[in-house]
């Protein structure tokens, strides 16, 4: 049996139980137990529990952390289509994670209890698409506008954004499953998030009685 066939069932048994029990209950002589490997491999294959539990978040994200944010585009495209992009792409990550998957409640202990193990490599990963969106509203608001005041209006796009994931069981009590379907899809919330926004900018008109039929 190949080391690299040993290392790739270390973190296959890793995931769901630092998933389930985060960083400081999981044991590595438990994952070991899993894996059908020896204590001896984590340090082997991954020089500590740290280290393995950094490799786990890698192994169970490695698409999502290295996609861009934004596309690239040729030069003279609109900001607000740039945005449309941008809002697009993010509603498409969240809204594709499924909440059963251990590889979801793993991202998601690391987003609310960040570990030194991953704090870094997600926060380079996170600043880079801040940083895209930040590029898109500087180019929609007057120049002059404080950081501070660009920070809010692009984790407000955010927001709106993560709201229909965290949202995703109570949207449903309050909207019929006709609407539901029509309009609650991700190109839908792409368009409305994206307009809303520009809207709220005084960049779009507002919405009126023509628009969702």
């Amino acid at each position: 049996m190949s080391s690299n066939h040993t290392r790739n069932r270390i973190l296959d048994a890793a995931g769901p139980i630092f998933a389930a029990k985060g960083f400081d209950a999981a044991t590595v002589r438990e994952i070991c137990h899993r894996a059908g490997a020896n204590l001896a491999g984590v340090n082997y294959h991954f020089g500590s529990k740290e280290g393995l539990y950094a490799a786990t978040v890698r192994h169970a994200h490695p698409s999502r952390l290295e996609q861009r944010f934004v596309p690239e585009f040729t030069p003279g495209t609109p900001p607000a289509e740039r945005l449309r992009a941008f809002v697009g792409i993010l509603l498409s990550r969240l809204l594709e994670l499924k909440t059963t998957d251990w590889q979801w409640r793993l991202l998601l202990r690391e987003i609310t209890d960040p570990t030194p193990m991953c704090r870094e490599m997600l926060q380079e990963h996170f600043r880079a698409g801040f940083g895209a969106l930040l590029g898109i509203i500087d180019e929609v608001v007057e120049p002059g506008v404080p950081p501070s005041r660009r920070h809010q209006i692009a984790l407000s796009i955010v927001g709106q954004c993560v709201y229909y994931r965290s949202a995703a069981s109570v949207i449903p009590m309050v909207v019929d499953e006709e609407e539901l379907s029509a309009h609650y899809h991700t190109e839908a919330l792409a368009d409305h998030v994206t307009r809303f926004s520009l809207a709220a900018l005084g960049l779009a008109p507002p919405i009126t009685t023509q628009d969702h039929r």
